[in-house]
């Protein structure tokens, strides 16, 4: 895929970014049935190949099984073909949602798929991100500080408190994606 696949079809992209509990799932349903964007999950995406049973899949339950980490270049092609099979369906823009994890992947994706048009960190205190969690009983990792500085040098950065109502947060994304992604 060419790095001006998704500037040729002027589709934007999100990077959805916080920690575990802070709300992205939520708020990205939502602005999935506004916008009509594409909702990319890395964890999702990683998931379903497992469950394909292709070869592929089968390399990666080891790795997860193994605690390891998914090579980024996987990861990366998994995305990659998610978002092709997504602008043959016509969509109208990407939330990318838990990745980037560091600088490094943002600037390859970027490279290689196409230019985030903003991140959007949702933030929530420990107690709210532990009182969510223990209601659903996952955990997912973090998103770390150094993208959230190299986002946020680049204008890019937007925080979101998400300790108000499901609906209060919803509005601010909405205001934020309405002024600042489809200008």
């Amino acid at each position: 895929m060419q790095a001006n696949l998704i500037k040729d079809r002027k589709v934007p992209v999100i990077f959805i970014v916080g920690g575990p509990g802070c709300g992205k799932g939520t708020q990205c349903e939502r602005i999935v049935a506004k916008y009509g964007f594409t909702h990319l999950s890395s964890g999702d995406l990683l998931r379903l190949e497992v469950k394909s049973g292709s070869k592929r899949g089968a390399q990666l339950q080891k790795t997860m099984e193994a605690g390891e980490l998914v090579p980024q270049d996987v990861v990366l092609t998994l995305i990659k073909e998610a978002v092709t099979k997504a602008l043959a369906a016509g969509s109208k823009g990407f939330l990318i949602d838990g990745y980037p994890r560091d600088v490094k992947q943002g600037i390859q994706f970027e490279a290689e798929i196409g230019k985030a048009k903003t991140v959007i960190y949702f933030q929530a205190s420990e107690e709210t991100l532990v009182k969510r969690l223990m209601k659903r009983a996952q955990t997912r990792r973090q998103f770390g500080n150094h993208p959230k500085k190299h986002y946020s040098k680049e204008g890019k950065l937007i925080n979101i408190n998400g300790e108000g109502s499901v609906e209060d947060i919803y509005k601010l994304v909405c205001a934020h994606i309405d002024s600042k992604v489809l200008v």
